[in-house]
């Protein structure tokens, strides 16, 4: 594991960046997030022009054969500008559920020609795969509800995963739900016999658990915007015929905030390098709380403007708190860990 990045790794990460920069700007996103959230067109740039859709998928069956630290470095920039897409859902966990079936749909979502969501709960874990869950399968039909669905609304195929198997499914009611995240709505998805293919086997535990690993670098692209755009602000903003920055007290905070990135830098890369069930515990273990903290303390550092509906600070803090209880909250993540670790629970 290294905290390097590569050369292609870069030119990935400067051409998404150049992207949002230019057209998923915060302002762009706050304008967005109060009508239809999420910015297709973008997502049409990003899939087909850049090509992060297929990058998971190998280039026999049409994608661009990149690995994991290829995703990862995307996924940081788009938790960067909170971008309104359904990367995560569709190129990440969709896609990791779909790979070993070796389906012509892979094909498709490489493309960027279609969106796929995997209907799990997204607060599921790899622990408890199917919370949320109540759907069953009968003479070929698919019955039952999945709530808390990210990405169902803008999917055009839903995969669904029904006692080992992966099934997509067809005539789906989806309905949206309130969602503390703006940016990736969550919804309800209701299948009353509905038709269904199944297209091959699904260990959705390790599909949930590939997916904390790769989420963790969301979660480290949130927290270097709040810290960042934080330190930007204080060097900015004057008291008392001085930068905010200046005080002690501030930058003692500031200072414990970038140990914090950087260890979060270092455990999401390393949970990348090596996706086992070690690594991803204690990247989920320890990114999700920094990336929460990282957002609070910008939104109490900006001052009055951190609280105001206009500053898309407020934005990175919805975003940490839904992604802290997805795919497993830390809590499940430490207990994994400590487990995996061998230390002794409680008697």
């Amino acid at each position: 594991m290294t905290l390097l990045y590569s050369e292609v790794e870069e030119e990935l990460r400067a051409a998404v960046r150049g992207l949002l920069a230019d057209r998923c700007p915060p302002a762009a996103v706050l304008k967005r997030i109060e009508s239809d959230p999420y910015d297709l067109d973008v997502w049409k740039t990003l899939a087909g022009e850049i090509g992060v859709a297929g990058l998971l998928i190998p280039e026999e069956l049409g994608g661009a054969g990149a690995s994991a630290s290829e995703v990862a470095v995307v996924l940081e920039e788009l938790g960067r500008a909170v971008a309104p897409v359904p990367f995560f859902t569709s190129s990440v966990l969709a896609t990791q559920a779909l790979l070993p079936t070796g389906d012509a749909l892979l094909g498709e979502l490489a493309e960027g020609r279609t969106t796929a969501a995997l209907a799990v709960s997204f607060a599921a874990s790899p622990y408890r795969p199917l919370r949320g869950s109540s759907v069953r399968i009968e003479d070929g039909r698919l019955s039952g509800t999945v709530t808390g669905v990210a990405g169902a609304d803008v999917a055009d195929v839903l995969l669904v995963p029904v006692d080992g198997d992966l099934y997509t499914a067809e005539g789906a009611t989806v309905e949206l739900v309130p969602s503390l995240d703006l940016t990736r709505p969550v919804a309800t998805v209701t299948f009353e016999r509905a038709r269904a293919r199944r297209v091959g086997a699904c260990d959705l535990a390790a599909v949930l658990r590939s997916g904390a690993a790769l989420l963790a670098s969301e979660q480290l692209g949130v927290a270097e915007w709040c810290l960042e755009s934080t330190l930007a602000y204080v060097k900015e903003r004057h008291q008392f015929a001085r930068p905010v920055g200046s005080f002690q007290a501030i930058k003692h905070r500031l200072a414990d905030l970038w140990l914090d990135v950087v260890r979060a830098r270092a455990a999401a890369r390393n949970a990348v390098a090596d996706p086992s069930p070690l690594s991803v515990a204690v990247a989920q273990s320890w990114n999700a709380a920094v990336a929460v903290h990282a957002a609070e303390e910008a939104l109490q550092l900006h001052g009055g403007i951190g609280m105001t509906w206009e500053h898309p600070v407020h934005l990175y803090l919805k975003r940490a708190k839904a992604t802290e209880i997805a795919l497993g909250t830390p809590g499940d993540h430490r207990e994994a860990l400590a487990s995996l670790a061998g230390v002794p629970g409680p008697e």
